[in-house]
């Protein structure tokens, strides 16, 4: 039995389900915001020495042979008042969670634990650079004198480092945008926060390569037919941005290969930019990053290749 672990809501995860369920075969999908409403046991004898029960059916650690950790939700408690009690109750099913998580070592697509260490944005620029990906100029700042340095020999862009959304009574979402020369005026505001300062490619299209196991999925986007998804193609949420597949330089496709093993994963949504001289400049790795509006729009098989993934042969070390 697959377990995939995600939240009601998760449009990519229906993908696996519906194609599993084409095939007949088993699974159990954990939408963890509902965990609360279900009855849990762990114990110490061996790691799949737990069960899950649910009004549908029981789940136990001898089942799972394979795991898919895609978008887990926040444990909904409903039945206690209080936000401390909440709060608490919260943290408890998040701790069981990550006993579960830990359990499954070497059952997973990508463990947990390897997601969170491959979204180090700066360890990912490093790798790239050991695997001589070409790579425009950057560097993780809050301090000004740094900024003003590469922005006095580049054309330059910002990003986050590590979280796009700002939460709150009016939700946002931080795109790349391009930056102004720095000025003293920019000390106060660029001290509050460390960002991304990156030189500025000018694009033929954008890139996205999709790693799985031993397929890759490359795919361009052309971004640049529209002037507000020129620097961030995802500003806007165009739907009719055209994508097509394509085919990319051996030695490249290689690195691929390799930064998602150094990041010990099997799969990875890697960006790029095409520039206007053909040449492909590395941006960044999502180790659990989405794909079902690629399959959508070009056709990949990447429901195939990640359900080819989870039903290999697996045994627990």
């Amino acid at each position: 039995m697959i377990l995939l672990v995600t939240n009601q809501r998760d449009i990519t995860m229906d993908y696996i389900v519906l194609e599993l369920q084409r095939r007949g075969i088993k699974y159990f999908r954990l939408n963890t915001e509902l965990l609360p409403k279900y009855k849990c046991t762990m114990s110490y004898q061996s790691r799949q020495d737990w069960s899950i029960r649910t009004p549908n059916g029981e789940v136990c650690g001898n089942d799972i042979t394979s795991a898919y950790f895609r978008r887990p939700g926040m444990p909904v408690i409903e039945s206690i008042i209080g936000d401390e009690a909440v709060s608490y109750a919260v943290a408890e099913w998040q701790s069981l969670l990550k006993s579960l998580y830990m359990r499954l070592d070497g059952l997973w697509l990508n463990s947990p634990t390897n997601i969170i260490l491959a979204e180090d944005k700066p360890l990912q620029l490093l790798l790239a650079h050991e695997l001589d990906f070409n790579i425009p100029a950057a560097c993780v700042t809050n301090d000004l004198i740094s900024a003003k340095k590469i922005s006095s020999k580049h054309n330059v862009i910002g990003k986050p480092l590590r979280q796009a959304l700002i939460t709150g009574v009016q939700e946002s979402v931080i795109f790349t945008n391009r930056l102004n020369k720095f000025t003293d005026n920019d000390e106060s505001a660029l001290a509050l926060a460390p960002i991304i300062i990156q030189e500025e490619i000018i694009k033929k299209y954008d890139v996205r390569v999709t790693v799985v196991g031993k397929e890759i999925f490359p795919v361009a986007i052309f971004s640049q037919t529209n002037k507000e998804t020129e620097v961030d193609w995802r500003n806007g949420a165009r739907t009719d941005l055209k994508h097509s597949k394509i085919t990319l330089p051996v030695k490249l496709e290689r690195k691929c290969f390799q930064l998602v093993e150094k990041l010990n994963l099997k799969y990875g949504a890697i960006d790029f930019i095409c520039d206007v001289d053909d040449k492909y400049w590395f941006l960044e790795i999502n180790p659990n990053g989405q794909w079902a509006w690629i399959e959508n729009l070009t056709g990949s098989k990447i429901t195939d290749s990640i359900i080819h993934e989870l039903t290999k042969s697996n045994t627990f070390e």
